[in-house]
């Protein structure tokens, strides 16, 4: 089973497009909860664009027992006012998760990993200073990475594989079978496809547990889970809550529960 963890930051965006309270992020982490979540993700961004360091403390102490809060962002981005820094957010809320990942303010969305080859020198200071407070820490990494030991040797427990560049092959190769030319596009998934499992593997093979995220979706979840082996939890947010839009969360919670088992 790959444990469901949903992502609330489109909550945030769409309050923080209007002001005031209304979605609340921590209302709605809840009610995913309720319809079969195992886990909620948020990733707070320094320039406080949807989830602020306020959401992150609601939704850490509304969570009941044995629900994954798992908060992302990147531990070399320094506090500033509104936002204290990913290390004072885990210390006040103790996730049982922290994902690492390598964006800056001007990144509409996270589309890259961190390079295995050229780490942060104070990376495994990092990840140390996390796992004394007892969270589980886990590396966003570019699918097709094989090498991996540079993050085992710095402490890191998991990777999470960017499946950004996978979902764009599989909605490609859709619309080229559409259209009786799937031909080149079809191998561009069949090839981002494995990427994934290679990365996964390695990762594994040193002892590395593997998480997966970036807009997997209902159309791509079970293509993935399929051929991708071992994976223990999907992060999943944008397409979840497009999906909301139409079938309501609590439904759109449960597709995904069905897809994923866990």
């Amino acid at each position: 089973m790959t444990l469901l963890s949903v992502n609330v930051n489109k909550i945030a965006v769409l309050r923080n497009s209007r002001g005031g309270r209304l979605p609340a992020p921590v209302d709605e982490a809840l009610r995913c909860v309720a319809a079969g979540a195992r886990g909620i993700t948020v990733h707070p961004r320094p320039d406080r664009r949807h989830i602020t360091a306020e959401d992150v403390a609601a939704i850490a102490a509304a969570l009941p027992d044995g629900v994954e809060f798992n908060i992302e962002g990147n531990p070399f981005a320094p506090p500033r006012e509104g936002y204290p820094g990913l290390l004072a957010l885990a210390r006040a809320t103790r996730p049982a998760q922290v994902t690492f990942v390598p964006d800056g303010d001007g990144q509409i969305t996270s589309d890259h990993g961190f390079d295995p080859s050229a780490l942060p020198a104070t990376m495994a200071a990092q990840i140390a200073a996390f796992r004394a407070l007892r969270c589980r820490v886990s590396l966003f990494v570019d699918a097709g990475e094989v090498h991996f030991e540079s993050l085992r040797a710095a402490g890191a427990d998991r990777i999470e594989l960017y499946t950004g560049p996978y979902a764009e092959a599989h909605e490609a190769a859709h619309i080229s079978a559409s259209k009786g030319t799937g031909g080149v596009a079809g191998q561009a998934f069949r090839d981002a496809l494995a990427a994934c499992r290679r990365s996964a593997e390695a990762a594994q093979a040193i002892g590395l547990g593997v998480n997966a995220g970036h807009d997997l979706s209902q159309a791509n979840l079970a293509a993935f889970l399929a051929e991708v082996p071992g994976v223990l939890e999907v992060s999943i947010g944008h397409a979840l809550i497009a999906g909301a839009l139409v079938d309501g969360l609590a439904e759109t919670v449960r597709r995904y529960r069905a897809i994923t088992g866990g």
